[in-house]
C-alpha cells in the first residue's frame, strides 16, 4: 500500500478544518466523506471533489483508515466498527466518553492489528517540539488554557475538552505516575463543569497546576515550566517558546553573554543565559495527520497512542471526581 485511502467521518468545526489538511497529506487521498447531516456531506463532497457518502458503513468499504471527527458520545461505537472493520483509525480527544471503553479499543485493536492514534495535537505544536531538547526533570509546571465561550466541546466537561491536552503533555514529559489529585470547578454556563484548577502531584515530586476555562474573556494557551537550572515558558497559542537557564560560571572557560550573579558569603558566581528559541510555521494538524499516515505505511507505532489517550482520559475522570466528592462534602 503506497498511499492510504481517507475517509472523513464528522464535518462541523474540526471536520472541516481535518479536510483543510488532509489534501496537504503525503502519500494519504481523501476519498470519502460522511456525516449525519446529508446538507454538510453535500456541500463538503462539492466543495473538495470528493465522494459523499449515503452511510458509515459506505465510507468504511472505500477506506483504508477513518478519522474521526464527530462529537465525542459517538467516538466510541464509530471506533469500534472501524476497527472490526480492520481499518486504520485517527480519533480525536478525548478519545471515548470512558477510560473503560478506550481500554476496550485498545485490546480490539491489538486483536484486529489495525493503527489507532490519539487526537492530542499539543503533542505537534512546533512551539511544544522547540522546548523538547530543553525539558529536563521538569519539578513545577504552571499551565493556563482559557477559551472563548463556544457550543463546540460543550456536550463534556471542560476537563475533557481543554484541560485533558495539558494532562497528557504533563503525563508526557514528566514520566511518573500520579501519587495525589486535588481538584475545583464550577459549572457557570453549561450544565457541565466549565472552569476547572487542578493540581497533580506525582511520585517523583514534581508538581503540575491546571487551568482550563471556556468562559474565559480572552484567549491562553499558556505552559510554565521549572526545573533544576531552568525555566521554560511555552506559548501555544502564538508559537513562542523562551528558555531561561542558570548555571555556574565555572561551567564554562569562556562564559557566554548572558546576566552575572554574585550572590556572595562564599557562593559561587552563577550565569542567567535567556534565549527565545527559533520555532518552526509548521502546523500542527498537518504534521499530526501526516504522522498517523506514516504509522499506517512504514508500521511505526503512533506518535500519541491510544494508551497515552486513556491515560489522560484517566486522570481528567479522576479530577472531576474529586470535585464531585469535594462538592458532596459541601452538602
Amino acid at each position: 500500500m503506497e498511499t492510504v485511502r481517507v475517509g472523513v467521518v464528522g464535518l462541523g468545526y474540526l471536520g472541516r478544518r481535518h479536510l483543510e489538511q488532509w489534501k496537504n497529506v503525503p502519500r494519504a487521498r481523501l476519498t470519502a466523506v460522511f456525516d449525519v447531516d446529508p446538507r454538510r456531506v453535500h456541500e463538503a463532497a462539492k466543495e473538495i471533489q470528493v465522494f459523499g457518502a449515503t452511510s458509515y458503513a459506505e465510507l468504511l468499504s472505500l477506506c483504508d483508515a477513518v478519522d474521526i471527527v464527530t462529537p465525542t458520545s459517538t467516538h466510541f461505537t464509530l471506533a469500534e466498527q472501524a476497527i472490526q472493520n480492520h481499518k486504520h483509525v485517527f480519533l480525536e480527544k478525548p478519545v471515548t466518553e470512558t477510560s473503560d471503553q478506550a481500554r476496550y479499543l485498545e485490546k480490539l485493536a491489538l486483536e484486529a492489528r489495525v493503527t489507532v492514534q490519539a487526537g492530542h495535537i499539543e503533542r505537534f505544536n512546533p512551539a511544544f517540539r522547540a522546548a523538547l531538547p530543553y525539558i529536563h526533570q521538569p519539578m513545577f509546571i504552571e499551565v493556563h488554557r482559557l477559551a472563548g465561550f463556544t457550543p463546540r466541546g460543550t456536550d463534556v466537561p471542560v476537563v475533557s475538552d481543554l484541560m485533558v491536552h495539558d494532562i497528557d503533555l504533563a503525563l508526557c514529559i514528566i514520566g511518573s505516575n500520579i501519587r495525589r489529585i486535588h481538584a475545583g470547578g464550577a459549572a457557570v454556563v453549561t450544565p457541565r463543569i466549565d472552569i476547572c484548577n487542578a493540581r497533580l502531584e506525582f511520585e517523583n515530586g514534581a508538581t503540575v497546576n491546571l487551568t482550563a476555562s471556556r468562559i474565559s474573556a480572552k484567549s491562553m494557551r499558556k505552559m510554565r515550566i521549572f526545573q533544576p537550572g531552568a525555566y521554560i515558558s511555552i506559548d501555544f497559542l502564538n508559537k513562542e517558546t523562551e528558555v531561561i537557564e542558570i548555571s555556574d560560571v565555572a561551567d564554562y572557560p569562556n562564559p557566554p553573554d548572558g546576566l552575572l550573579i554574585e550572590p556572595g558569603e562564599g557562593l559561587p558566581a552563577r550565569l542567567i543565559r535567556y534565549q527565545k528559541l527559533e520555532v518552526s510555521e509548521s502546523n500542527a494538524l498537518q504534521d499530526e495527520l501526516s504522522a498517523f499516515v506514516a504509522s499506517v505505511l512504514d508500521g511505526r507505532p503512533p506518535e500519541v497512542n491510544l494508551y497515552d489517550g486513556r491515560r489522560a482520559l484517566e486522570v481528567a475522570e479522576n479530577i472531576l471526581e474529586k470535585m464531585h466528592f469535594s462538592a458532596h462534602l459541601k452538602e
